[in-house]
């Protein structure tokens, strides 16, 4: 697979066109960012780390029924997938009261949900990604009816798949986002599934092995991403 053109640059991945127009190559970057990218930073490893683990995630809920743009790793840093019309909406599903649900609210961090709760935010950089509601979704088109029920009840099993995944490794899931995008007509899963995307605790002791590791300045943070790798690499 020949990489040509950089068509794309974030906060913490490269995409490269390939020789076959549907497929890109994904390159995960060490870079690290918070609030909107208004704090940087580097994670050593974390490119390599969020790579492998994603892998992992793609692979176990393709196991299940979870179609995603995810195709082989290609290397330390480097994935191939399925090239995405992405859907302008991050999909963010909370399992347990932390960060901006417990801001929002006035709640103490660490209460469990009765039932998982989906929020969805508009993916705009300028606008610190506001909260939006399904009307804005239909009535701005970014979403078909259709389009965003399926991104619904994608979003619920994966949550559901890995809840159960981590739980057994001694991991919580308190809260994920998701992105989704178009392929031929179909609804895939896309990005990444990583300790940037996903706020994950230890079961036991609820340490935070995630990003906000690194939003908070709680220190340790790249071993909070070794931890992570080892709780769900094969044994």
């Amino acid at each position: 697979m020949e990489k040509r053109e950089l068509i794309y640059e974030g906060k913490a991945k490269k995409l490269y066109t390939t020789d076959d127009p549907d497929l890109l190559i994904q390159y995960f970057k060490d870079d690290a960012t918070a609030f909107n990218a208004k704090k940087r930073g580097t994670i050593e490893d974390k490119g390599v780390i969020n790579n492998r683990m994603s892998e992992i995630f793609f692979g176990l809920l393709e196991r299940e029924g979870v179609r995603s743009h995810f195709v082989k790793r290609l290397s330390d840093r480097e994935m191939l997938v399925k090239r995405l019309e992405i859907v302008p909406v991050e999909t963010v599903v909370r399992n347990i009261v932390a960060g901006s649900l417990a801001k929002r609210l006035g709640l103490e961090e660490g209460g469990d949900l009765p039932r998982p709760i989906v929020e969805y935010y508009y993916k705009s950089d300028p606008l610190d990604d506001p909260m939006i509601t399904e009307d804005h979704i239909l009535v701005f088109q970014f979403a078909t009816a259709d389009e965003l029920s399926t991104i619904r009840a994608m979003a619920l099993k994966v949550n559901d798949v890995l809840r159960s995944f981590l739980d057994a490794r001694g991991v919580l899931l308190v809260d994920a986002k998701f992105e989704f995008g178009r392929h031929q007509g179909e609804i895939l899963l896309g990005d990444e599934i990583c300790p940037d995307t996903c706020r994950f605790w230890d079961k036991v002791t609820r340490e935070k092995l995630d990003k906000d590791r690194f939003r908070r300045d709680l220190g340790n943070v790249e071993g909070a991403y070794r931890e992570m790798m080892s709780r769900v690499s094969p044994s």
